[in-house]
């Protein structure tokens, strides 16, 4: 790893949260300052910068962490310089007893943190007197409060798009590997050219949990956002299609296993072939077409209509295959279901 890659991220946070955390601090430091005079407004200016996350929902956490983590801090602090004075050892008492208080009441990890700095910070900036701690406790929750007003107000984050995103690439490369199996079962295939269909149809599998966290992400970021109601029809219908997807990514996953376990040269002359490969294709478009229909791929189609719109009719396999069509038949008849969720009709193809 590059020394850069432990301190950088592989992108930029959008310029509007900087600017949100920018505006939230500055009020924080202006408010807090305006309302209890006396020592420069440190722990409101923290407290706001900290709580202004991605969503609004985590700036909710994020204000109630910072709060318990600094009222507990202050509290410690003031406890220790109340009885040993204003030692400099009192400083790094006051940080272990702060750790071990947090440890003991199980608190998180940034809690703990929280609970350690707000009882240093307390000590060194010299106050101990209960009117101090007071003081401090109420400059945090005035920039805990100003921090979930800014992000809330100041255009509040919404997540919809990076799950578009996600969910587009999965229904793109969920049809392109039905298209890429319903290629090989009519073409003589190389053992290079059977590992690289697994390989291709693994990729599936990441991007569908991808694209899950982004809509995950996305749904946290509606909650107690004033801008929910305009996003959320958009971010149900996401989560629909995948889980109308995720399935069919299992089966596709599936059926080229069993094709590649279960393969051999003469299989491409097998009557059934051809008949599977053409369905395979008509599910490669409906797959395209569920995406599209969802206002997902905004990539225009070259039909918007349904093109599994009959049973598949077959004949008798031979001896040797009759394993894999068996497969590759159950296979296609769950994705049928899937993709024909309205149809009444949901037998095993005949």
């Amino acid at each position: 790893m590059r020394f850069s890659e432990r301190f950088r991220a592989t992108k930029r946070a959008p310029i509007l949260q900087v600017l949100k955390s920018a505006v939230a601090t500055v009020a924080a430091w202006l408010l807090a300052g305006w309302l209890i005079p006396g020592p420069l407004p440190v722990f409101a200016a923290i407290a706001a910068l900290l709580v202004v996350q991605p969503s609004v929902n985590q700036s909710l956490g994020k204000a109630i962490e910072r709060s318990i983590g600094v009222i507990a801090g202050v509290v410690i602090a003031s406890a220790l310089g109340l009885l040993f004075g204003p030692n400099s050892w009192v400083i790094l008492a006051a940080i272990l007893v702060a750790l071990l208080a947090a440890w003991a009441a199980r608190m998180t990890a940034p809690t703990s943190n929280q609970v350690a700095i707000s009882a240093m910070l307390v000590l060194a900036l010299g106050g101990t007197s209960p009117e101090y701690a007071f003081d401090r406790v109420l400059e945090t929750l005035i920039g805990a409060v100003i921090g979930i007003v800014v992000n809330a107000l100041i255009v509040p984050p919404v997540l919809t798009a990076p799950a578009r995103e996600h969910l587009s690439r999965l229904g793109s490369e969920l049809a392109a590997s039905v298209d890429r199996l319903a290629t090989a079962l009519l073409a003589q295939q190389r053992p290079a050219d059977l590992t690289e269909l697994m390989l291709e149809v693994r990729l599936m599998r990441p991007m569908r949990d991808a694209a899950g966290a982004a809509i995950t992400d996305a749904e946290e970021s509606l909650t107690l956002n004033p801008r929910r109601s305009a996003h959320r029809g958009d971010l149900a219908e996401q989560r629909r299609l995948l889980m109308r997807l995720s399935p069919i990514v299992t089966q596709v996953g599936g059926m080229t296993r069993a094709f590649v376990d279960h393969y051999d040269d003469s299989l491409a002359a097998e009557p059934t072939v051809r008949a599977i490969a053409e369905q395979l294709r008509r599910v490669a478009h409906d797959i395209r077409l569920a995406v599209h229909l969802a206002e997902v791929d905004p990539e225009p189609l070259t039909s918007v209509i349904p093109a599994l719109t009959a049973p598949l009719q077959i004949a008798a396999p031979k001896s040797e295959h009759w394993i894999l069509m068996g497969s590759l038949l159950e296979d296609l008849r769950r994705i049928r279901e899937e993709l024909l969720e309205d149809e009444v009709d949901t037998g095993p193809p005949s």
